[in-house]
């Protein structure tokens, strides 16, 4: 019995601590293994009594065949003498309990049996009689007391029939062969005692295992004293182990009760009711800092703005935050009284761009410092701006106002030169005067299609861009676009190549907004294309769907870059294209107006190696 103190309260166990377990397994095997050994027992000695109850009756059938014909023959012949000795012998020698011959029913006379006081007793045998044996062949059954009997037919030529009876001398059991119900006794007892020593093998080594499954399930079930939870180191090194993570797990709860109290008394410091609320629900960061540089107040968004926690901020100084010279130098030059440089009235604003980290992106923080009285003390009031949005917006719109006034004056130039080139020889050449006709042509639809992106740019924005849908005929239009690109590429020493189909679907939609997604894939192509390069337009249609697949072996595009590429205003980041003119808009746009057909546009491309974009639109049905 174990001799352990009770603890918490509970109750002492028959068993010691940690013995629960193992204990249970023990008396698990110990009953698993006598069940095993009784079954095999009472399965050996039943299948053993099976075969020698088989093997008796196979005898006693063949002995009752061989002596009723043996007695046949003897009745037969008078030799009754012979007869009783022959069954007397018979019974000693197989062991029978008796051996009896008699006549049938009504008469019921012994002719012989196993060992009679007298044999003179028995009567004289009839010269013939009458009735039946009973049986018709060698029959089996059982005495009430369970031993075997076998009555077997005969039959003298001239008397009559004769019955004859066998009776074993003992029943047979599974209790009565004792020597193996020693040997499996023996065998068992053997088999438990070699348990137990296992057994004790195992307690030894599992005990400690035990004690710390019977602790968790105190913890489980709310046990949180570390004294009821510890267990002697006696039980092996799991069990030390486990104790320094109880005690480790104590001095965590004591540090996290009093973080949550300071930070409690914290927070109702920093926090004046209502107001509190308030300003933690402002998304520009709130920051109040006294004339020692340190935080009095900062609300939630200032302290995600500056990456720490609030109460990492608090009655903490702000340079540990902020490393920024030129702010610092504002914020102490108004906390302290004074007023800095850049002010606008009593307020200095800078604006502070901070490379990002692993979670956050480069952005541009906006400090707004103005100065503030607080019980007679100088302070100031520090308001934070995330503007990375507004200054990524002003530079797009910078760059593309840039970029589209560009655009616009190159067209404009060459139109200006070859008019006054009319002009001044209106009788040239007629072959000079249709080329600058041509190129004027080629540069105001140059620049119709820089408006129709812009007022399509503007269209997408407000959501009223319409689709003008007819039936749509693709044959003129691909004749257009080499009537249109022919020059270009011819300047730029591209090979520019058709592979039409010899039957065009129909499609329905907007002519020219189909004619100007094209236009901007082939323009992109030529464009970013070096000289001496080859341009392909691969056309296919079946009926259900149309494709255009404008193939280069230009420059190429990033494969970080290529989904960035439908995407307005931007450019692809390759030193090659730095003085290439463009507006960042054609893909966008393209893109938009094919997705309103049903449609859409996609890219594949190797750096260095070549574009594809493949423009897909739904073909009308025949």
């Amino acid at each position: 019995m174990s001799t352990e103190k009770p603890q918490n309260g509970r109750k002492p166990s028959v068993l010691g601590r940690g013995e629960t377990l193992v204990a249970g397994a023990g008396l698990g095997a110990a009953l698993v293994l006598l069940a095993g050994v009784g079954g095999a027992g009472v399965w050996t000695l039943h299948t053993n009594a099976e075969t020698r109850r088989e093997g008796r009756e196979q005898t006693m059938r063949a002995t009752a065949m061989l002596l009723s014909a043996s007695a046949e023959k003897l009745i037969s012949d008078n030799e009754l003498g012979t007869l009783r000795t022959l069954v007397a012998g018979t019974t000693a020698a197989q062991g029978l309990r008796s051996v009896r011959i008699k006549l049938p029913e009504p008469q019921s006379m012994v002719v012989a049996e196993a060992s009679p006081a007298d044999l003179n007793a028995y009567e004289p045998l009839p010269g013939t009689w009458t009735g039946s044996a009973g049986v018709d062949e060698v029959t089996l059954s059982q005495t009430a007391d369970a031993r075997l009997r076998v009555m077997a037919p005969m039959m003298v030529p001239g008397r009559g029939a004769l019955v004859l009876e066998l009776e074993d001398n003992a029943s047979i059991t599974m209790l009565a062969d004792w020597r193996m119900q020693v040997g499996i006794g023996a065998i068992g007892a053997t088999a438990l005692v070699a348990l137990m020593a296992f057994y004790r093998s195992v307690r030894r080594r599992l005990r400690g295992l035990g004690a710390i499954s019977e602790v968790l399930s105190q913890a489980d079930a709310g046990e949180r004293d570390p004294g009821a939870l510890t267990i002697s180191e006696d039980l092996g090194i799991e069990v030390r182990a486990f104790n320094a993570l109880v005690r480790e797990r104590a001095k965590l709860q004591e540090l996290s009760t009093l973080d949550r109290v300071e930070q409690q008394i914290a927070g109702r410091r920093g926090r004046d009711g209502d107001l509190g609320g308030v300003c933690d629900a402002m998304w520009q960061g709130l920051l109040l800092i006294d004339g020692q540089m340190k935080v009095r107040y900062a609300n939630g968004a200032a302290a995600v703005f500056l990456r720490a926690k609030r109460e990492e901020l608090v009655c903490k100084s702000i340079e540990n935050f902020v490393s920024d010279a030129k702010t610092r130098d504002a914020m102490r030059s108004i906390a302290g009284g004074q007023t800095g440089t850049g002010t606008t009235r009593g307020r200095t604003v800078v604006e502070l761009e901070r490379e990002g980290d692993a979670e956050q992106s480069k952005s541009v923080l906006r400090f707004s410092v103005r100065p503030m009285r607080r019980e007679d003390q100088a302070s100031a009031l520090v308001v934070i701006e995330d503007v990375t949005q507004q200054r990524v917006a002003e530079e797009s719109r910078h760059g593309f106002v840039a970029s589209a006034t560009h655009e616009l004056r190159t067209p404009l130039t060459n139109i200006r030169l070859y008019v006054d080139e009319l002009l001044e020889d209106p009788e040239q050449d007629v072959n000079k005067r249709t080329s600058a006709m041509n190129v004027i042509s080629q540069e105001v639809k140059r620049m119709e299609r820089m408006v129709s992106d812009m007022l399509s740019v503007a269209q997408i924005e407000s959501g009223t861009l319409k689709l003008n849908r007819g039936e749509v005929r693709l044959e003129p239009i691909f004749g257009e676009l080499v009537a249109d690109f022919a020059e270009q590429a011819r300047q730029k020493d591209i090979r520019l190549k058709f592979d039409l189909p010899p039957k065009w679907p129909m499609l329905e939609g907007d002519r020219d907004k189909i004619v100007m997604a094209m236009q901007n894939l082939l323009g992109n192509a030529i464009k970013y294309t070096p000289a001496g390069g080859e341009v392909t337009v691969r056309v296919s249609g079946d009926p259900g769907a149309f494709s255009v697949a404008v193939i280069d072996n230009g420059i190429g595009i990033k494969e970080e870059e290529q989904p960035l590429v439908f995407e307005r205003f931007y450019r692809a980041k390759d030193r090659r294209i730095e003085n290439v003119t463009g507006t960042g808009l054609g893909l966008s746009i393209a893109r938009e107006v094919v997705r309103l057909h049903g449609g859409d546009i996609t890219v594949e491309s190797a750096l260095d190696k070549g574009s594809t974009f493949t423009m897909t639109l739904p073909a009308k049905a025949a």
